[in-house]
């Protein structure tokens, strides 16, 4: 029996590409470098497997019209929470990207330790998608 999608599950995966579009824009490399670190990423931190290495125009149309592959997704987040910059979201869609991922990046056993965990500079920008992205989470642990 298939699930329907959650609402919030719809959202992250439309702000998914935003969230590689973030890594794109904020990257200092050329898009081809930008693809490639971002699957060495994701094979080095364990985000995923890349089955290949992307290319930069790619990493082009997953920030646009095409919905990247999670392993991207997490990995651009991952290297977004690197950046000494401090990015946050840009929009609703992104910020639930970005909550989606940071619950998968690491195990988290409450709501209220994820939230913890937060760098300071997310927990304003996260306050309404994080608890929707816990809740989307622990309905997946019910299947």
């Amino acid at each position: 029996m298939n699930m329907p999608e959650s609402p919030f599950y719809a959202k992250a995966m439309r702000g998914a590409s935003r969230l590689v579009g973030h890594w794109l824009l904020l990257g200092q490399a050329d898009p081809d470098r930008l693809a490639m670190i971002l699957a060495d990423t994701a094979r080095v931190a364990k985000l995923g497997e890349p089955e290949e290495t992307p290319d930069g125009a790619t990493l082009g149309a997953w920030s646009g019209d095409t919905t990247p592959p999670l392993w991207a997704a997490r990995a651009a987040t991952f290297l977004l929470l690197q950046m000494p910059a401090k990015p946050a979201p840009r929009d609703e869609l992104e910020a639930c990207a970005w909550a989606y991922c940071w619950l998968r990046l690491r195990h988290f056993d409450t709501l209220a330790d994820a939230q913890a965990a937060l760098p300071p500079h997310l927990a304003e920008p996260l306050a309404e998608a994080l608890p929707a992205a816990w809740h989307d989470h622990q309905q997946l642990r019910l299947i």
